[in-house]
């Protein structure tokens, strides 16, 4: 299911107001908590625009910084570098007779 940037933005917005009020916290108090505006705040968790500073103030003020390590995570095992250390292969050779 492919979803449109402002179905995404209303989900998020969401999740964001369902944690916050999870955690008893108004609009008005996480809001003072980011640095940012109550109408920001607002228009995060409704969907309706705002900017990548409100959405990163307001993650750290709930303390769910850790869900911007799922957007893009870095691989732990790079497969380039295990070919590098990988022992060359050795080509197969005739049976040598035992003189």
């Amino acid at each position: 299911m492919c979803q449109t940037p402002e179905e995404m933005g209303a989900v998020l917005g969401e999740r964001l107001k369902t944690l916050r009020v999870h955690r008893n916290l108004d609009q008005v108090t996480l809001s003072a908590r980011a640095g940012v505006s109550v109408r920001a705040l607002r228009n995060l968790e409704s969907g309706n625009g705002s900017s990548l500073h409100t959405l990163l103030v307001v993650l750290r003020a709930l303390g769910r910084e850790q869900w911007l390590e799922t957007i893009a995570p870095v691989s732990t095992i790079n497969p380039l570098m295990l070919t590098r250390k990988a022992k060359a292969r050795q080509r197969a050779s005739k049976p040598r007779r035992s003189e």
